[in-house]
C-alpha cells in the first residue's frame, strides 16, 4: 500500500492522471477548477523560463544593422551570463532586491549583449528603468579602448571587424572636431576620434584632480545610485569626505553598435556595469517589417523575413 500510494503522490505532482480518475465523470466546477490550476502552472512556467533561461527581445532600433535588424525578434540566453531575478515589480519602476544566479562564463569581446540602460550621460539612473538595449560588447573590465578614423583599437591592438559591421559614411570626422556629446564629459573626441580611455574594473584606482573629475563624476555617483561627487573650496569630496583617489566598486564593459555611425552607445552614455547585463542575444527567431500595422494582417505576414527565421546571430 505503501508503494501503490508513493505512485499516486508523484502522479498527482505531474500531473498524470489514474484510471481511475479518468473514468471518473468531472463536474462542471472541477472541469473548471481544473482549467484554473493548468492555467496558473502554465503562467508560472513561463513566468520562471522568461525570467532565469530564455527572453524574447524585439529590436527597434537600428544600431545593430547589418548583424540585427528593426523588426528582428531575437532570444536571449539569460543563464549564461548568471541570470538575475527581477529587479522592479512588474509593470512599476519600484526596484526590488534581486539576487543573481551564478554565470557560466563572463561577456567576451564579439559578444552581442543584451543590458539594462544605464541612462543619458550626465543622468545617474535611466529616466525609464529596465529598458534593454542590444549591442556589440567591444572591452571587458580593464581594457583600452580607443579609436582613430572609425577604426577600433583595444590595448593597442585593432579590434576584429564584425562580418555585417556598417558604415553610413567612410569618411571619419575631423579629428579636432569636438562632440559635445561625447562620453566623458569635456574630452575633446567625437565618435570616429575617441580615447584612448580605460574600462574600470573592480579594484581599480583613479587619481581625481579638478582637471578630471567631470570624467568620473557620472560613473562613481551611478555605484553609489545617488549624487555623492561635490567640489568645496577646490577640493574633491564623496559623500563629504575629501579624497583623492577612489576605488571602483564594480567592473564595467564597453559596449558599441554594428552600425557605427547610426548607434548611441558607450561612447554617449558611458560603461554597462556587469549588474546590468541580461544575457547575450544568439538567434534570431523571426523578423518583419514593424512598420506595417497589426491592423494589414495579410500584408504583415507576408512581410516575414524567411531568410531571418531561426538565424544564428555573430
Amino acid at each position: 500500500s505503501n508503494k501503490l500510494s508513493f505512485k499516486s503522490a508523484l502522479k498527482r505532482f505531474f500531473g498524470i492522471k489514474t484510471e481511475e480518475e479518468l473514468k471518473k465523470k468531472k463536474t462542471q466546477k472541477e472541469k473548471t477548477k481544473e482549467f484554473f490550476e493548468s492555467l496558473a502552472f502554465a503562467g508560472i512556467a513561463a513566468f520562471f523560463i522568461i525570467t532565469f533561461v530564455i527572453q524574447n527581445t524585439r529590436i527597434p532600433t537600428g544600431s545593430m544593422e547589418d548583424t540585427i535588424l528593426v523588426g528582428d525578434f531575437v532570444l536571449v540566453n539569460k543563464f549564461i551570463y548568471g541570470s538575475s531575478s527581477p529587479k522592479y515589480i512588474p509593470f512599476t519602476e519600484i526596484e526590488l532586491p534581486f539576487f543573481r544566479f551564478p554565470a557560466l562564463r563572463e561577456p567576451r569581446p564579439r559578444d552581442i549583449v543584451v543590458f539594462e540602460w544605464p541612462g543619458d550621460r550626465d543622468l545617474i539612473k535611466a529616466k525609464e528603468l529596465g529598458v534593454n538595449y542590444v549591442k556589440r560588447c567591444i572591452c571587458t573590465p580593464g581594457d583600452t579602448i580607443q579609436i582613430i578614423e572609425k577604426v577600433v583599437y583595444v590595448n593597442g591592438k585593432e579590434f576584429w571587424i564584425p562580418p555585417n559591421v556598417k558604415y553610413e559614411s567612410y569618411y571619419p570626422k575631423p579629428k579636432d572636431y569636438i562632440e559635445p556629446r561625447i562620453f566623458p564629459k569635456g574630452m575633446p573626441w567625437n565618435e570616429d576620434y575617441y580615447g584612448p580611455l580605460i574600462v574600470p574594473k573592480k579594484g581599480y584606482v583613479v587619481n581625481l584632480s579638478l582637471n578630471n573629475i567631470e570624467q568620473w563624476r557620472t560613473t562613481i555617483d551611478r555605484e553609489y545610485g545617488k549624487s555623492v561627487v561635490e567640489i568645496k573650496d577646490n577640493m574633491i569630496t564623496i559623500e563629504g569626505v575629501p579624497v583623492t583617489s577612489y576605488t571602483f566598486k564594480k567592473d564595467y564593459y564597453f559596449m558599441m553598435g554594428d552600425n557605427r555611425d547610426n548607434s548611441l552607445d558607450c561612447r554617449f552614455w558611458g560603461f554597462v556595469a556587469r549588474d546590468m547585463i541580461v544575457g547575450e542575444a544568439f538567434i534570431t527567431l523571426f523578423s518583419w517589417d514593424r512598420e506595417i500595422p497589426f491592423t494589414d494582417l495579410f500584408r504583415l505576414i507576408g512581410s516575414i523575413r524567411l531568410d531571418r527565421v531561426l538565424k544564428l546571430l555573430n
